[in-house]
């Protein structure tokens, strides 16, 4: 009885060969079975990453009341700038990553006293 069955066992394994010598089985099935996979598990994460921020967008009400009244308008804004006078500006060069800023705004300051002078 018992070599019956491992006869009948042998003889499965047999057929099975040929399928785990199948180069499609062998890389591809798992292959597609990683990117269906990893995609349901992509979207999983990824929902968790949008339900987090939901969580930290919440704003405190006495918060939201305030932003509510000093609401700033882009009218408002146009006529604060309607009236400044732009024409008495100077172009002031930064300094260079090489350069020193503390000696160089030395240097700019003894200009603009001596052009003023």
């Amino acid at each position: 009885m018992q070599e019956a069955a491992a006869r009948s066992l042998r003889r499965g394994l047999e057929r099975l060969r040929p399928l785990a010598k199948n180069k499609t089985l062998r890389y591809g099935v798992p292959m597609m079975l990683l990117i269906i996979g990893g995609s349901f598990g992509l979207r999983e994460f990824t929902q968790i990453r949008y339900d987090a921020q939901k969580l930290h967008s919440k704003m405190d009400p006495a918060l939201e009341e305030r932003i509510r009244k000093n609401k700033i308008s882009l009218e408002s804004e146009y006529e604060k700038l309607k009236n400044s006078d732009f024409d008495d500006w100077k172009n002031i060069r930064g300094p260079r990553p090489w350069e020193d800023s503390k000696s160089l705004q030395e240097q700019q300051q003894q200009v603009l006293h001596s052009k003023s002078s």
